[in-house]
């Protein structure tokens, strides 16, 4: 995969409940249309290896599904002491999708812990951009890190460089969350829930 250039050890924010979602294999995707200052006012992929950053901020309990929120009770639990972050896990995007029709959101019910409202109210925010998938894989630490909480942090910006984390998350002894065969089979789930929709490899923009 190629990674950018651009952006020097790529964090992606995303709240905490997702990210432990993810790193638990609850889900394979994250839904993105750009935080509040996003740059050009979008979504963009900047990176296709990147760093899973804990944000708990906007995060809301009535926007997970009942049954799933146990787990932010678990990620509340666990939070790091105010001033740090803790980094447990990495990802790499396997290929993404760009959804434009209502009905498409729809068949993602069940595949991720937003309730279904939710999901549909962050395909109608900005309603000229599309509603981007990450189809992700990710893997996690044997060992969390634990780093300070930098200015250049703060904002409600996708993504941000990552200071006091090795450059390359590979550097850090982590296995896959889900092994190929059951990876292979999520996607091919994921596939037959959106037919129409075009998949590819992450187009990375600067």
């Amino acid at each position: 995969m190629v990674t950018t250039t651009d952006l020097a050890n790529p964090g992606l924010k995303e709240w905490a409940v997702i990210v432990r979602a993810l790193r638990d294999g609850r889900q394979i995707i994250d839904l993105r249309k750009g935080g509040i200052r996003e740059e050009g006012h979008r979504f963009r992929v900047r990176a296709s290896r990147f760093w899973l950053y804990e944000s708990y901020e906007h995060q809301r309990p009535e926007l997970i599904r009942p049954a799933d929120r146990p787990l932010i009770e678990a990620v509340a639990a666990s939070a790091p002491q105010a001033g740090q972050l803790r980094v447990d896990a990495w990802a790499e995007i396997e290929e993404t999708a760009a959804l434009t029709e209502p009905e498409h959101v729809a068949a993602l019910d069940g595949q991720h812990i937003w309730t279904a409202d939710y999901a549909e109210q962050r395909f109608r925010w900005r309603p000229k951009a599309p509603l981007i998938v990450l189809v992700l894989r990710v893997h996690r630490l044997a060992e969390p890190l634990t780093v300070p909480v930098r200015d250049h942090y703060a904002g409600c910006t996708s993504w941000t460089p990552m200071s006091d984390l090795p450059p390359d998350p590979r550097e850090e002894a982590s296995t896959p969350v889900l092994d190929d065969a059951a990876l292979a089979e999520r996607r091919a789930t994921l596939h037959a829930a959106l037919p129409g929709v075009t998949f590819g490899p992450p187009e990375i923009e600067a």
